[in-house]
């Protein structure tokens, strides 16, 4: 969901209003917040894939002989969309894809199998292009020493088909649900003369998983419910999500993770290995989605690794991309601490050094680490505040005060949403207005 600026109080990186359920990627603290950003701040955001040259060019080889092309203008992009697509099968497309996002199961895979034209599908997964390098460079790392691996929701079998020329001795088997994408997969596999390959058409949420697997792979494919916005906080106050089983057993059931998952684990051998990345930054589904592994006793083998590409121009946070095992001794403990923002810890001199005509606040922060900025905030003087809780548990709480006369505006809620901004006393009133938009905003 975009954030909705209000042009006195936003910086030129973003503004937002605390009505909506915009979802930060945060995660639960065992350790103090403000330890915790105190120690991060200044550290590199993720860890990169130390791929060479030799398979990253392979890999994009490899895309290139499934039609795909790496488009980085929006321009670019629908220019040849339209020389390539008809005007019906644009709309045919637009149709399915919001039918996706708001319908059920067979509308999922509908979609999916329009996606799968030919003449379509090289269009459509050309937005993917850098998703495929991000995945499938880690994912290569990881897959020299599997014998028998299974790629579930496949689809095309662009990723599949890459990694069964990496690993000719390997066997691999793809499955997914959409019957027009695992006849593409199984033609392009023919074409290739791949023998250590095969390309099943199964639904798992309905139809029995048979066989075993060292090493299972899911990517995009566990949790697509992505207009689930997850778990919320147990209040605004905090980013912990506590442990109530029937919370995580809702999440689980209504975004399908557990039917998904469930088949997967079975047929995971003893000392097998599973590969997973999902759409789950936000820290709402992330805790959920790393206790739904570890429930089923997959434990991390390293530190989960935070995925960001390009969709043509628009940059995407993805994953985080998680290596896990089934062995019980497997050594690197979950971590749901919040990711590190690009906001600074609030301290009083760096404030007072603007110049009382600037343009931007005084200080603005609207990452995690507001948090903690609006805590160690000294002497607060609260002089207008809200909470707003809806019969879910859900909270908003919304704040104007004075420090040193300085004037504050302090927002957060149960979905990981934090701002703080300060403005001298001669610019009180943006602020003042600034609150009053926010309360007309709630629910």
């Amino acid at each position: 969901m975009r954030k909705r600026a209000v042009q006195q109080v936003r910086s030129e990186r973003r503004g937002e209003v605390y009505s909506g359920l915009y979802v930060e990627s945060l995660s639960e603290a065992r350790t103090p917040l403000a330890v915790f950003f105190r120690i991060l701040l200044g550290r590199g955001e993720s860890v990169s894939v130390d791929a060479n040259d030799e398979i990253r060019t392979s890999l994009q080889d490899h895309l290139s002989w499934w039609g795909l092309r790496h488009v980085t203008s929006d321009r670019d992009y629908f220019l040849w969309q339209r020389q390539q697509l008809s005007v019906e099968e644009l709309n045919q497309l637009n149709i399915h894809a919001e039918r996706k996002h708001t319908g059920d199961h067979a509308d999922e895979t509908a979609f999916y199998n329009l996606a799968a034209h030919p003449t379509i599908f090289p269009v459509l997964y050309s937005q993917r292009y850098e998703y495929y390098e991000a995945i499938g460079l880690r994912a290569i790392a990881h897959l020299g020493k599997a014998r028998d691996i299974l790629d579930f929701g496949c689809g095309l079998g662009i990723l599949t088909t890459l990694y069964a020329r990496r690993f000719p001795d390997a066997n691999l088997v793809g499955i997914d649900r959409s019957a027009a994408s695992i006849a593409i997969a199984q033609r392009k596999a023919k074409e290739l003369g791949l023998r250590n390959l095969r390309f099943i058409c199964l639904d798992i949420e309905r139809e029995p998983l048979s066989g075993s697997f060292d090493l299972v792979l899911a990517t995009h494919a566990l949790l697509q419910a992505e207009q689930d916005t997850g778990i919320p906080s147990e209040s605004w106050r905090t980013f912990d999500r506590g442990h109530d089983p029937s919370q995580q057993m809702a999440f689980e059931q209504r975004t399908g993770l557990a039917s998904r998952l469930d088949p997967l684990c079975q047929v995971l051998r003893p000392h097998g290995r599973m590969i997973v990345s999902e759409k789950t930054r936000q820290l709402a589904r992330r805790v959920p989605f790393q206790r739904a592994l570890a429930g089923r006793g997959l434990q991390l083998m390293q530190p989960a690794d935070p995925i960001q590409y390009r969709s043509i121009e628009e940059v995407v946070e993805d994953g985080p991309f998680y290596v896990l095992s089934n062995e019980a001794q497997a050594a690197t403990a979950w971590d749901e601490l919040p990711e590190l923002d690009d906001g600074t810890l609030f301290t009083l001199n760096a404030m007072l050094a603007h110049t009382s005509d600037s343009t931007e606040p005084l200080y603005e922060n609207h990452g995690p680490s507001a948090q903690v900025a609006w805590e160690e905030l000294p002497e607060r003087t609260v002089t207008q505040e809200l909470t707003r809780e809806e019969p879910d548990g859900r909270q908003v709480h919304v704040e104007l005060g004075i420090v040193d006369e300085t004037h504050y505006l302090y927002c957060a809620n149960t979905f990981d949403q934090r701002q703080l901004v300060m403005m001298e006393e001669a610019r009180a009133s943006i602020l003042e207005s600034y609150y009053q938009e926010i309360l007309r905003g709630l629910p």
